[in-house]
């Protein structure tokens, strides 16, 4: 790796990139170019020392060394897999090899640099790898507040919903639930103001994200 070049990704001081490699001066040196890029870096020698920290709470890529001492990146690749993590990952060797590289990427990672890579190879890879953390983390708050919100309808409102977003119009749901097509519309017009759908199509795509509708049966 050449710290030579003038590769920049976009400042985010909001974001993190976080670095495990046993080699100090390669740490240190990759440490120089994300913070020379504007990017905040952390730097750990193992895998061990990165658990007994705490996980930034920002968008996060991982930069591991694929050989260290103890657990190995692709070991962790798996603990973390297994615990439900999705961290994007980088990895980066000095001795890789096609199965080697075949089973990260087939496990999540976006990258695999092998060395001597470019700094601008791993500068795009870490923008790649913070962008898609951060839609992640964007995602599971609006998936959070929208079930919020849901949890909030009451049990008759829940039941219109369902209803509506499978294409019954007001007058089967009212003879549905037996009740009058006028107490739908009150219920139905409720229901869409405190979840806050606007249209019957982002209701469909709320409904979607809820796991409220049941899955189609696939026919072999």
């Amino acid at each position: 790796m050449e710290l030579k070049s003038p590769a920049k990704v976009v400042p985010d001081p909001d974001a993190c990139v976080v670095v495990i490699d046993d080699d100090t001066e390669f740490r240190e040196s990759l440490e120089r170019l994300l913070r020379s890029a504007g990017l905040r870096a952390r730097a750990f020698a193992s895998v061990a020392e990165f658990a007994g920290s705490d996980l930034p709470d920002c968008p996060t890529c991982l930069i591991l060394d694929v050989r260290m001492p103890g657990r190995s990146g692709l070991e962790f690749q798996r603990d973390l897999a297994a615990a439900g993590a999705t961290l994007p990952i980088i990895f980066i060797t000095g001795h890789g090899d096609i199965p080697m590289t075949v089973q990260a990427m087939k496990a999540g990672a976006i990258e695999f640099l092998t060395k001597p890579f470019r700094d601008q190879e791993l500068l795009d890879a870490v923008n790649m790898g913070l962008a898609r953390d951060r839609a992640r983390r964007e995602n599971d708050e609006s998936v959070s507040s929208l079930k919020a919100r849901y949890e909030e309808l009451t049990s008759r409102e829940k039941a219109i919903l369902v209803q509506v977003v499978q294409g019954r119009l007001n007058k089967q749901i009212a003879g549905e639930l037996n009740i009058t097509e006028t107490t739908v519309k009150v219920h139905r017009s409720n229901m869409m103001r405190k979840i806050e759908a606007a249209s019957l199509p982002e209701l469909c795509k709320m409904a979607d994200k809820l796991n409220l509708l049941p899955k189609k049966i696939e026919r072999s």
